[in-house]
């Protein structure tokens, strides 16, 4: 038998359609209900769904006032605050393309991707980087709060196949590429809320993410609206360690959070006290069995994993109904198509190949923007190619068996160690480099950085030099000086012989 998985096709996408009108649908039924709580020790700030539709339209309202018109692209860098995802939603609802950005990017980056994206308005936050001025129109969270109390927009409804927002990701290239959505990836998120969360209406879920992140955005915010279930997001701030005494006080049914945020809730080693928790969520990157197993000592429940991408969000996954099998990612959600590939097509069951997604499901991306022919290779016939490779059992559950290229982990973000390199390469003084992810304790991953030279070079200055190009998740936290690069027949780096 060969590798592929499909039990039959999710249901259509209705027409015509908004993504925002679709997540925020249930404040016509449930206006009084809490759609969002930010959690501190001090504090908690809610917004019932009739506070969060209103405001939303809102500032659909004030992005027209502002002379923006739709298809116009709108770059968000704004922190972490409630402001993000109603900026992000507002721009949606009137049928403008907005692009969630990491408030860690420097202004270098931030630069090349207005560059890239020509964007019709830039928001901005306080302390964010970003251009004072250029050819776009500025927003402050000033401008935004200011729009809190126009009159409600229209949702701009058409086809769900249109472009509805880009989000970028780190290119094999070395290139940051901006992936493009349509307004149907919210539809194909369903099959996560069975096939994933066992999410309920009922369900208060929390996320350990900030709210611009994009794994946050999704499964911490727009599904458990679309729901009619509860957000439970920390204040800007907030340690790991705190979440706990938060989750209990809130009364948290379901957890998310990256395997680092784990981790670090681990490391006391005390036990929490969580009595309505159901389960935990982890995505971003491989889930280790210690922290599996600890955290089913500390909390009393289990952990579920999933593995997705920027360009088709989470497709495999284990979940309460079905858990993973012992060293298994879990299992295509139901409504998905996925094949593991070799060079004549799909592998046989229990052979390495790569994990691929079929071309028809309704999460995956429309493609890079201005980028055709790196669209054009990801794809190999009905298939769009992840780079991961995998192993299918005859049960149909996944086993990961890493990366088809160098790509690099960096806490739950996909990193080109071409990227880094290629920004470190101006440095004086070096005659080479080349970077990779090391295990440098348990389940602990960082980037480094070797790097040959004629004399000794300031470290410190090369640290402040990737610190002016680089964002905090793509900058080396290891330096290390060899006397040559471990290259292959071709001239290519080895990065397994650096590891």
């Amino acid at each position: 038998m060969r590798s592929i998985f499909d039990n039959g096709p999710q249901a259509p996408c209705p027409s015509p359609f908004n993504l925002a009108a679709h997540v925020l649908a249930k404040a016509a039924t449930q206006p009084e209900k809490t759609a969002l709580e930010v959690m501190s020790a001090a504090s908690t700030q809610a917004w019932t769904y009739g506070q969060l539709e209103a405001t939303v339209r809102a500032v659909g309202t004030g992005y027209l006032n502002a002379g923006l018109k739709a298809g116009d692209i709108v770059l968000l860098r704004l922190g972490n605050t409630v402001e993000f995802p109603l900026a992000y939603l507002g721009a949606i609802a009137v049928g403008l393309v907005p692009v969630p950005t990491s408030s860690q990017l420097t202004l270098r980056e931030v630069e090349k991707m207005i560059a890239q994206l020509s964007p019709a308005a830039v928001v901005a936050g306080k302390g964010v980087a970003c251009p004072e001025s250029g050819a776009f129109l500025r927003l402050t969270e000033a401008d935004l709060r200011a729009m809190h109390s126009l009159p409600p927009c229209d949702y701009a409804m058409g086809a769900p196949e249109r472009l509805a927002y880009i989000v970028y990701t780190s290119g094999t290239s070395g290139t940051p590429r901006a992936v493009m959505h349509a307004h149907r990836a919210i539809w194909a998120r369903q099959m996560m809320m069975n096939g994933w969360y066992n999410l309920q209406q009922s369900d208060r879920l929390c996320h350990a993410g900030a709210f611009n992140w994009t794994y946050t955005l999704g499964t911490g915010l727009m599904d458990p609206w679309t729901l009619g279930a509860t957000a439970l997001i920390p204040a800007d701030g907030v340690a790991p360690e705190v979440l706990p005494e938060l989750m209990q006080r809130h009364g948290a049914t379901i957890f998310a959070a990256a395997p680092g945020v784990y981790r670090k809730m681990l490391k006391s080693g005390k036990t929490f006290n969580l009595p309505d928790l159901r389960h935990g969520l982890s995505a971003g990157e491989k889930l280790s069995e210690t922290i599996r197993k600890d955290w089913r000592a500390a909390a009393g429940c289990e952990i579920y994993e999933a593995y997705g991408m920027s360009e088709c969000s989470t497709f495999l996954s284990a979940s309460p109904a079905h858990p993973a099998e012992a060293g298994c990612l879990g299992q295509p959600q139901t409504g998905r198509k996925i094949a593991l590939l070799g060079e004549n097509g799909p592998v046989a069951l229990g052979e390495q190949g790569q994990i691929a997604v079929h071309r028809s499901d309704a999460g995956l991306m429309l493609g890079y923007y201005g980028a055709e022919a790196q669209t054009q290779a990801r794809f190999e016939g009905e298939w769009f190619l992840t780079g991961d490779l995998g192993i299918m059992h005859t049960s149909g559950q996944i086993e990961y068996a890493g990366r088809a290229d160098d790509m690099m982990n960096a806490g739950g973000y996909r990193v080109s160690p071409i990227e880094v390199e290629h920004a470190l390469h101006g440095f004086e003084g070096l005659t080479g480099l080349a970077v990779t992810d090391v295990e440098v304790k348990q389940d602990v991953r960082v980037i480094a950085c070797f790097y040959t030279a004629e004399r000794e070079i300031d470290e410190q200055a090369l640290k402040a030099y990737a610190e002016a190009r680089l964002a905090a998740y793509k900058r080396p936290k290891l330096y290390r000086r060899i006397d040559d690069l471990p290259l292959g027949p071709n001239g290519k780096i080895r990065r397994t012989a650096l590891r």
